[in-house]
């Protein structure tokens, strides 16, 4: 059997898809998601410091990031500092020796994460389960202490101090934060729209396959490895693009983009907002985002209590996450509303 990641694997057909009403209520809906998103993507700036919305805008992507292999190739990868942390540097550097605008610096570093991503990837995607995560955190750690030790190009301790927001020779100071937020979403816009592609065509139905049943896809002849492998690198792409927005937003790079916290933390993320649904890794990123801005202006100290906190409780109560759960309320009332009808 062929292996072409364009050969989808065979499933069940939906009535739905036969349908006219039912396709044309589900291009409704996708219209009126895109349209909502698309005022929250333009309008955030305008709602908060622009600052924080471009800190939340680039961890929605990272959670985005993250989400691709946890959500839909069933792969915890507790690592994926290493790619937000060595594209922030990357960035940062290309942006400091070369003087390039800082989209190209971004573009380097999303570069640099995924050739990084390779040879952790192909040692990674032959475990699963708690191994799997372990090997990525395990690459993360080391990649941190090379950072640590390397002072001449990361400086060490004392991070990468000065980063540019040169945009073909224009430095972009502070009062022009809305500038660089509408310049630097479209990096973002663009991520998260190759997420959605990825997830919605025949290489993520296989993606799927095999986060749901590895060793039947297997069997039909998919090397599960390859696109595990695949799905790996482009998801560390998307986490440098993640990361070298928020490099180039602060102009500083430390050594806590590569930290374990940092993955956790963009875990917490993701299963806050939703696994496999893309949609709720920004919900998660605004809440947690917003949550510790407002936490740390108020002076409270026990930031991580709070968000620990609300994690227990999403695990507890939420386990599809907050945008999981409120999918699945509207698609219980909607069945409920046409079962009455019929």
């Amino acid at each position: 059997m062929s292996t072409d990641l364009e050969t989808p694997l065979p499933t069940k057909f939906d009535v739905s898809d036969f349908d006219p009403r039912a396709r044309r209520a589900r291009s409704i809906r996708r219209l009126l998601l895109g349209t909502i998103a698309l005022v929250a993507v333009l309008g955030l700036p305008w709602w908060v410091y622009p600052p924080i919305a471009v800190d939340i805008a680039a961890w929605a992507l990272f959670a985005i990031s993250v989400d691709l292999l946890l959500g839909f190739v069933g792969a915890l990868s507790f690592g994926h500092a290493a790619f937000w942390g060595v594209s922030a540097y990357s960035a940062g550097l290309i942006a400091q020796n070369f003087g390039l605008p800082f989209p190209v610096a971004i573009v380097g570093g999303a570069i640099a994460a995924m050739i990084i991503a390779v040879p952790i990837g192909y040692l990674a995607v032959r475990r699963s389960g708690i191994y799997f995560a372990m090997v990525t955190l395990a690459f993360a750690q080391m990649i941190w202490f090379v950072a640590n030790q390397w002072k001449d190009v990361t400086g060490g301790e004392n991070g990468l101090q000065g980063v540019p927001k040169s945009f073909f020779g224009i430095e972009l100071i502070e009062t022009e934060a809305f500038y660089f937020y509408y310049v630097v979403v479209i990096l973002i816009v663009a991520g998260a729209w190759l997420a959605w592609r990825i997830v919605n065509s025949p290489f993520g139905r296989v993606l799927v396959a095999i986060r749901d049943n590895s060793a039947r896809t297997r069997a039909l002849g998919y090397d599960v490895e390859k696109y595990k492998l695949i799905a790996f690198v482009l998801s560390a792409g998307i986490a440098g693009v993640a990361g070298g927005v928020f490099a180039i937003s602060h102009g500083f790079v430390s050594l806590q983009e590569l930290d374990w916290t940092t993955s956790g933390k963009v875990v917490l993320m993701t299963v806050l907002g939703g696994m496999g649904t893309l949609w709720g890794g920004p919900v998660g990123a605004a809440v947690i985002v917003l949550l510790e801005d407002r936490l740390a202006t108020s002076g409270f100290d026990g930031i991580g209590i709070i968000t620990g906190s609300i994690f227990i409780l999403c695990v507890l109560l939420f386990r599809r996450g907050i945008w999981g759960t409120a999918k699945n309320l509207i698609d219980r009332a909607r069945a409920g509303y046409a079962k009455r009808r019929s």
